[in-house]
């Protein structure tokens, strides 16, 4: 199917489950020009990306024509790329340590950028995953908030083999805690689950835009 037909379907299970004010990240890396062009002529606007590199070469030049986009960084982000982050994304979903969010607010600071900051936690406590664990998030969520960062949300990636449902409903009960009110959660595979379990932002990228060639 086309990714307007893959947007659809995708728009009627968010209806479905009467979730309008629900956002739609569409996940755009690895994807080709001719991909994302499809995607922004199918009216969407909001799109993540996991490479800082791969997303300049993505949207450095689409900002200009399309400037109601709005551009997440969705994996992980080194403290050497924080300046090109800065400057290309609106949104920050995957802040997980202390050092991060003292460069990001030095950073943004000089550059006078305000990106809103989501908390990527590590809600299966996975050892190779990226994410603040469940220990640490109430010092992160304070050294986040001491350092004037736009803290609005968090984000999971529940394990591979657990229900992800356990996991979601787990970052649900996290963002009340914190008083934080998007829960970034629920990937192609389980974004139903994540709509019916309170999930602000959901990311999609398989089931929009296709399964990849294998190379």
């Amino acid at each position: 199917m086309s990714i307007r037909e893959n947007l659809t379907v995708i728009q009627d299970k968010i209806a479905a489950a009467r979730r309008p004010d629900v956002t739609l990240v569409a996940v755009s890396k690895m994807q080709e020009p001719q991909q994302i062009d499809e995607a922004l002529a199918s009216g969407l606007r909001v799109f993540g990306e996991n490479r800082v590199q791969e997303a300049e070469n993505h949207w450095a030049e689409r900002r200009a024509q399309y400037p109601d986009l709005q551009l997440h960084l969705i994996g992980p982000l080194q403290t050497n790329k924080i300046k090109d982050a800065l400057a290309l994304f609106d949104v920050i979903e995957t802040v997980d340590r202390p050092a991060l969010v003292g460069e990001i607010a030095k950073t943004a600071a000089k550059m006078g950028k305000n990106p809103v900051c989501f908390i990527q936690v590590n809600t299966g406590n996975e050892p190779q995953k990226a994410g603040c664990s469940l220990d640490e998030l109430p010092a992160l969520v304070s050294y986040c908030r001491d350092h004037g960062l736009t803290l609005k949300g968090l984000m999971c990636i529940p394990p591979v083999f657990d229900p992800p449902a356990f996991h979601f409903a787990l970052l649900k009960k996290l963002g009340q805690r914190y008083n934080l009110p998007f829960l970034s959660m629920g990937m192609s595979a389980d974004f139903e689950k994540a709509l019916y379990l309170g999930a602000t932002h959901i990311r999609v990228g398989t089931a929009l835009f296709g399964e990849r060639d294998a190379a």
